[in-house]
């Protein structure tokens, strides 16, 4: 049938959503970049210490208490979105950035602004689970991967779109805590200028959908026989309807018990999930997402260099993205993350010669020479790209697909809070790793766990190109 319903699709109504769900996505990029240069205004405004891990005053714990947020958003929100609905659920995270955005702009106390952080890191979470879902379960299998990859794209175009607005704000103010627009530091309107998407992204949410398979999880098969209608046609959406009653139980509703296997223990697909949400993570692609002014810094670099790099490394990873909508419904998933698996290890290890051979100022900072900086920059953009190639829309593509439908929401819940977890952890870790150990010892073990990640997609991951969601076994 897959021929069939990708020819038939209308194609201009699945854009359209897609356009609308990924809105999350650029808010998820933008939220996760916008502290990359705000740290010196957090250190100013909250007399934060960056080698120290308290959360009174701790930088690391105050940039990572966003995903302190995401670990909450990803995990319930994979839960109240097979008991309220996608749509629903990514409304309420619409909400959150909003207000998170606009607390964290004009917070003057550190205690507000780290619950504002969390309260924007449960947004983040949410969209990061539900929107790759959300796609997955409207688009036709033979372009599920490509739509879904868009997600990533808007991503990395919020990152980047982050790094511009503060690299211009940190230009026109002097400095990233000079007074800018009516009298408020720059490094504020880095966060408040996300109150605008965010507020585009809850008035369509009221413009898309539910998602089908969501709706007859709810034994609501008359309206998700429109919605089918609606996307694949009238002849379609009556077989295809079918097709997803099959999936889910007879005798109850989508639970979190469903990911048990019914041996015992957890399912099969449910580790692979979880294994592929943490590798993402542990390869260390957030350290120079979050700290790359910091990271670029250390280096020896200035700090509009660093803002600049942070722009140029944005661009690359939109262009690698474009890459893997151009591949990924040919060529598969899992020969994507072995090559991103591999060009990850080679270029870390690059990383990791270029630092072990610069020295140390009078101040302990590591200084590097023209040209170990430019190897550095040069396979540090290289990683990215394969990174973003691979891992990045990947990882995200598998989660929103691999899990049979009965269990998708529970299943997205539990690889969501292991993925943030980690994503916590090495956010949490790296400033301390590199105050304590050097960027050295910091990026090898990014590289190890690089190398690890290549044998374990080999052994755990199965292909899900082309087959539709109702084939997904676990």
């Amino acid at each position: 049938m897959t021929d069939t319903v990708s020819q038939r699709a209308n194609m201009g109504f699945i854009s359209s959503i897609v356009a609308v769900a990924t809105i999350g996505g650029f808010l998820f990029g933008y939220d996760s970049g916008a502290v990359n240069g705000t740290q010196d205004g957090l250190k100013a405004a909250f007399g934060l210490v960056p080698g120290s891990f308290s959360i009174s005053d701790g930088l690391g714990f105050t940039v990572a208490s966003l995903l302190i947020g995401c670990t909450i958003g990803a995990f319930f929100a994979g839960r109240l979105a097979d008991l309220a609905g996608r749509r629903s659920v990514m409304r309420i995270a619409a909400v959150l950035f909003l207000v998170g955005a606009l607390l964290q702009g004009f917070a003057h106390d550190h205690t507000l602004f780290l619950l504002a952080r969390i309260m924007g890191g449960m947004a983040v979470g949410a969209a990061s689970v539900l929107s790759p879902a959300y796609i997955s379960e409207v688009a036709p299998a033979d372009i599920r991967g490509r739509m879904t990859t868009i997600q990533q794209i808007m991503i990395i175009t919020g990152l980047t779109a982050a790094f511009v607005v503060n690299y211009f704000l940190a230009k026109s103010a002097g400095t990233s805590t000079g007074v800018h627009w009516a009298g408020i530091e720059a490094w504020r309107w880095m966060y408040l200028m996300q109150a605008l998407p965010a507020a585009i992204f809850l008035v369509a949410l009221f413009f898309i959908p539910e998602s089908p398979r969501y709706l007859v999880s709810k034994n609501r098969d008359q309206e998700a026989r429109g919605v089918l209608t609606s996307l694949f046609g009238a002849e379609i959406a009556d077989a295809k309807l079918v097709e997803i009653r099959n999936t889910f139980a007879e005798d109850h509703r989508p639970r979190l018990s469903d990911i048990k296997s019914p041996g015992g223990g957890i399912r099969p697909v449910v580790w692979a999930g979880i294994m592929l949400a943490v590798f993402q993570q542990l390869v260390g692609i957030n350290v120079i997402f979050y700290y790359g002014a910091t990271l670029w810094q250390l280096a020896g670099f200035t700090e509009d260099q660093s803002l600049l790099i942070n722009i140029v490394s944005g661009a690359v990873s939109i262009a690698a993205c474009l890459i893997t909508v151009a591949v990924i419904d040919k060529i598969g998933r899992k020969p994507l993350l072995l090559i991103g698996s591999a060009g990850m290890a080679v270029t870390l290890f690059v990383m990791v010669y270029a630092f072990s051979q610069g020295s140390l100022d009078a101040d302990g900072n590591l200084q590097l020479s023209q040209q170990l900086g430019t190897i550095a920059v040069v396979a540090a953009n290289l990683y990215v790209i394969f990174f973003n190639v691979s891992w990045g829309p990947v990882m995200w593509v598998m989660l929103g697909e691999m899990f049979p439908n009965q269990i998708r929401g529970s299943a997205l819940a539990v690889a969501g809070f292991f993925q943030w977890f980690a994503n916590f952890l090495i956010t949490m870790s790296f400033p301390v790793m590199a105050a304590s150990l050097g960027l050295t010892t910091s990026y090898a073990f990014y590289a190890i766990c690089a190398v690890i990640s290549f044998f374990l997609v080999q052994w755990a991951v199965h292909e899900t190109k082309g087959k539709e969601l109702e084939e997904m076994q676990g």
